[in-house]
């Protein structure tokens, strides 16, 4: 779409919704619909992507910018475009609810209506709410199973026997003791314990100075169950009791990760956090301006004071939002110095673990986003389930080994691993030795044995993936090459279309580019991966080989110790370091050894060690 073909646009606030097939792909607000949308054409990056792939624009109008802000949010939740920063899970949030009549019931609902009731919310997830809504059920007497609205019953329930109901569906209630559960249960759900517990002690003294014993014992019961839950400390990270949000934001290229922690009353009291899609080009206050966008439009309880981990435009728009919803004055701030900024801290350190884990799931699942990422990035035509990886590994130019490792699905396929000894290289050369081993996989016995890997990654800078080219050309084989070199963990990309330059075009193929990504990035992880398995493979098969050959030459001063016996020995350990910590029954043990013998090579190794001769 070019920026002439546009409708003539108003210079009010509204909302804009850039279509593709009549699908929204991108969906944004402006004060300023005019000038905003041109700003996204004379942008690039992800405006550039959108405008170019939109086929029409469509506008609506609203009164001012807070209604545009709350119109936005509402439409990308409707559609959720593609280049929008969007949450993963496409849901609706679960919230629990205290009805609205005379004795309340506590109920999970995904709706919340204008009805009465008093909504507390949203749960991250299912199972978390109705963990919360299980607790208070132990701890309080609320009515649990007496129908919406109230059913009155011929005769008590099991809970009523158990104490976990005080039986209003049965007129036993007191309406002034169900009220004080209800507020109870409501101060817990917007956590303010500690006035809670204090009210609860007060009622279990009394009860215990009126010979109530029996009571005093389930009142003393719920206090210890709302200590357990809540803690007993005060765990205070400002100095004053402060009711505020604070939140940290976490991003790994298409992912983000934001978590939200609760203060009421200078206590944490809970958290919540969500997993955002879409965000690769997205800065932190884009990503922040997503879940606040999501969140906080949902949000039954705002407290006075949000902390933002990273500004964004439309705070002051969300603050004056919140801020007649609350029907109080209600902030967003970024801390830049004090107690704050440590609050702010603890969020983002708990948002990069939380987002560290997320991607491990998905890593297991097979679905390892660094595919998608590494796909993006190389300008590949598939993901590359398939993933080969090369290194050498030498001392002096004795014993070079190459390794090769295959990952499928961003896992180790272990048992496809292959180990080469580099021929005729006498002294480290590490290039010929990468151009020898990437040439014998695709042109020996491993050609027809193993499919062609989607992506190969070298262990090494310029001159290894260059190496890695002219073996492939060599080979008459067409396989995107990426190499990853140890210095900042830089990727050495080469020409245009990789390994298949030379061979649609017949220039040559050189490296031309390289690029530093972020350690959380998807794409770097999975390269990180592969580059240390390889790495400790090729080293494990060269330790081994320079432990066989010592091995040999100690043997060669051994008297009593031949051919056979030596190829025995080699057989059964595979460094001296083994040898020597082996015990003598063991070493006779080995086939053609004997008591005798075994002893002689203990011996000779406990000497050895004594002379500070190292033994690896």
């Amino acid at each position: 779409m070019h920026f002439d073909d546009l409708p003539v646009l108003p210079t009010t606030p509204g909302v804009y919704l850039f279509r593709k097939g009549g699908v929204p792909i991108y969906i944004g607000k402006a004060n300023n619909i005019r000038s905003r949308v041109g700003q996204h054409f004379k942008a690039g990056g992800k405006s550039g992507k959108f405008t170019s792939l939109a086929e029409s624009l469509e506008f609506i109008t609203a009164r001012n910018e807070v209604e545009a802000l709350v119109l936005e949010a509402n439409l990308i939740k409707q559609h959720r475009p593609h280049y929008n920063v969007t949450l993963k899970d496409d849901k609706h949030y679960p919230f629990l609810k205290l009805t609205n009549e005379k004795f309340p019931m506590l109920i999970v609902t995904r709706r919340v209506l204008k009805d009465g009731g008093s909504y507390y919310g949203p749960y991250p997830d299912s199972s978390a709410v109705r963990r919360v809504k299980n607790l208070i059920d132990t701890m309080f007497p609320l009515r649990k199973n007496s129908g919406l609205p109230m059913q009155k019953k011929p005769r008590p329930c099991l809970n009523f026997h158990m104490g976990r109901c005080l039986g209003p569906c049965v007129d036993r209630a007191d309406p002034l003791e169900y009220a004080r559960v209800v507020d109870d249960v409501k101060s817990l759900l917007e956590g303010r314990a500690a006035a809670v517990i204090t009210r609860l002690k007060e009622d279990m003294k009394v009860a215990a100075q009126g010979q109530d014993f029996e009571q005093a014992a389930r009142v003393r019961d719920r206090v210890l169950a709302v200590q357990k839950l809540f803690g007993t400390e005060q765990h205070a990270f400002v100095s004053d009791e402060t009711d505020l949000d604070f939140l940290g934001v976490a991003q790994a290229g298409e992912y983000a990760m934001v978590q939200l922690f609760r203060m009421r009353g200078g206590r944490v009291v809970g958290r919540d956090k969500r997993f955002l899609t879409n965000a690769e080009e997205g800065t932190p206050g884009e990503i922040v301006g997503a879940f606040v966008q999501d969140y906080y439009t949902q949000a039954t309880h705002v407290p006075p004071l949000i902390l933002l981990p990273a500004e964004f435009e439309d705070a002051p728009l969300w603050s004056e939002f919140l801020s007649e919803k609350a029907g109080r004055k209600t902030a967003m701030r970024t801390p830049k110095r004090g107690d704050k900024v440590d609050l702010i801290e603890m969020a983002q350190r708990n948002a990069v673990n939380g987002l560290d884990s997320e991607l491990a799931v998905l890593e297991r699942r097979g679905d390892h986003p660094g595919l998608d990422a590494l796909r993006e990035m190389l300008a590949l035509p598939d993901r590359p389930w398939r993933i080969e990886g090369y290194d050498n590994s030498n001392l002096f130019g004795t014993n070079i080994v190459s390794g090769m490792v295959v990952f499928e699905g961003g896992r180790a396929r272990r048992g496809e691993h292959r180990r080469f000894k580099v021929k005729g290289l006498d002294h480290p050369d590490d290039y010929t030795a990468m151009k020898q081993t990437v040439h014998r996989r695709f042109t020996g016995s491993l050609a027809d044995k193993l499919p062609l890997p989607d992506l190969i990654v070298i262990d090494g800078g310029r001159g290894q993936v260059n190496a890695a080219l002219d073996a492939l050309k060599d080979a008459n084989i067409q396989v995107p090459v990426v190499g990853l070199a140890k210095r900042e963990e830089t990727i050495i990309l080469p020409g245009r279309y990789g390994a298949q330059w030379w061979l649609e075009t017949g220039t040559e193929v050189g490296v031309n580019r390289e690029m530093l990504l972020l350690q959380t990035h998807p794409a770097l992880r999975i390269l990180i991966a592969v580059r240390d398995e390889v790495h400790q493979y090729a080293i494990t098969y060269h330790r081994k080989l320079r432990g066989q050959d010592m091995l040999r030459s100690v043997f060669d001063d051994l008297p009593g110790i031949g051919q056979k016996r030596r190829d025995a020995l080699l057989e059964e350990f595979s460094s001296l370091e083994d040898l020597a910590a082996a015990p003598v029954a063991q070493i006779a043990a080995v086939p053609g050894m004997n008591a005798r013998a075994a002893q002689s090579v203990k011996d000779f190794l406990v000497q050895r060690e004594a002379s500070r001769v190292p033994l690896s």
